[in-house]
């Protein structure tokens, strides 16, 4: 791990996540379940596997038009997206099911929506989830010069629009992991010798993206031309697919981290935040639509971002179970638990916080 990562208090006088912790045991204990995935969460499997390959194998098969062609690779998107929120992020974190290699299995699904298993770990279960919201070490944050998502990043004129712009950008999200992002970021993990749980050979993970990148393109580009599709109609396919998958998982992830509420600490000059790791979960996390039951089902529990910061080791079918016993136990020691009502609210204060971050510091001091 990098030795100029930040450390956490280890002074929880509230005792805080002690009792929490036990209360979310006992409700497990006392209903005699599993704390990883149940057969909602194998059905959901299924459903999200045939809307991402059920119109995939359409396209192979049937000569239809070009406008059903477009619905098809939109809806590809949709169930690409799916996939990897409901299936591919809860057997990454190890919370599919009680068998190791089953998530193995499922957070292998991660190839075929373009990414890398070793990259994702290290970028989310590492990075993301311990040091949450913390300008230069949570890559979340990290859009380059583009989009300002912190008041740490420097300033830049055209950021004053970037509450227009930046729903157009978000929708490049898995194209670029699919093209350049991964092969970035494996470098850049293996030079900070990075790694999530057991750790790899460098060779065996090179030799693993090559592979998977090759099969990957096979997959969705090579074999549709080879069946008889223009390359033409093969790559805006591509391109839209990747775009849809993309758009909604940015902004998914955004509605968690970029808004008002939540704040971006830094650690001392000694390198120490000021909280404990899951109370500064707390500051740095919100949740939205947490009685819609659409979203819920559909983004994988991921719009009870605290609940799954705090226990990412507890699969999402449990998150609105356990969501009453987190906040309750919030407010009893007088820590915050931000919520957004419904989905439209928080789409609003994410892209108003852009328009705040947007404007020149040098005007809003």
């Amino acid at each position: 791990m990098n030795p100029n990562a930040p450390t956490f208090s280890r002074q929880d006088s509230l005792k805080f996540f002690r009792t929490l912790n036990s209360r979310v045991n006992d409700y497990f204990k006392d209903n005699n379940i599993k704390k990883t995935g149940n057969w909602k969460l194998h059905l959901k499997t299924i459903v999200m596997f045939c809307l991402f390959l059920t119109p995939y194998f359409l396209i192979l098969t049937l000569d239809m038009p070009f406008w059903l062609y477009i619905v098809s690779s939109i809806f590809i998107g949709i169930g690409m997206a799916g996939v990897g929120m409901n299936v591919m992020h809860d057997g990454n974190h190890g919370s599919y099911s009680s068998k190791p290699w089953l998530n193995k299995i499922m957070g292998s699904s991660i190839y075929i929506l373009a990414g890398n298993v070793y990259n994702w770990q290290v970028q989310h279960n590492v990075l993301h989830h311990t040091y949450t919201n913390i300008p230069g070490h949570d890559e979340d944050l990290d859009a380059g010069r583009v989009i300002r998502f912190t008041k740490d990043a420097k300033w830049y004129s055209f950021h004053r629009f970037q509450h227009y712009y930046s729903v157009f950008l978000y929708g490049l999200l898995t194209f670029n992991w699919s093209i350049t992002t991964d092969f970035k970021q494996m470098r850049n993990y293996l030079k900070r010798k990075l790694s999530y749980g057991e750790a790899k050979k460098s060779k065996i993970l090179w030799t693993t993206l090559i592979i998977t990148k090759i099969i990957y393109f096979s997959i969705w580009i090579v074999l549709p031309m080879v069946l008889g599709i223009t390359w033409w109609k093969v790559l805006i396919g591509f391109f839209i697919m990747h775009y849809t998958a993309g758009l909604i998982l940015s902004i998914v992830f955004q509605l968690a981290h970029v808004v008002e509420e939540t704040t971006n600490p830094s650690p001392n000059e000694l390198g120490e935040m000021d909280n404990t790791w899951a109370i500064h979960q707390l500051y740095t996390t919100t949740n939205f639509a947490p009685k819609n039951w659409i979203v819920n089902w559909y983004t994988g529990g991921l719009n009870h971002q605290i609940e799954h910061h705090i226990f990412p080791n507890i699969s999402h079918v449990h998150y609105g179970k356990i969501a009453k016993i987190v906040k309750e136990t919030a407010q009893e020691c007088n820590l915050p638990y931000y919520e957004y009502k419904t989905m439209t609210s928080a789409v609003i204060a994410h892209f108003k916080h852009l328009k705040d971050l947007g404007t020149n510091p040098a005007l809003s001091a």
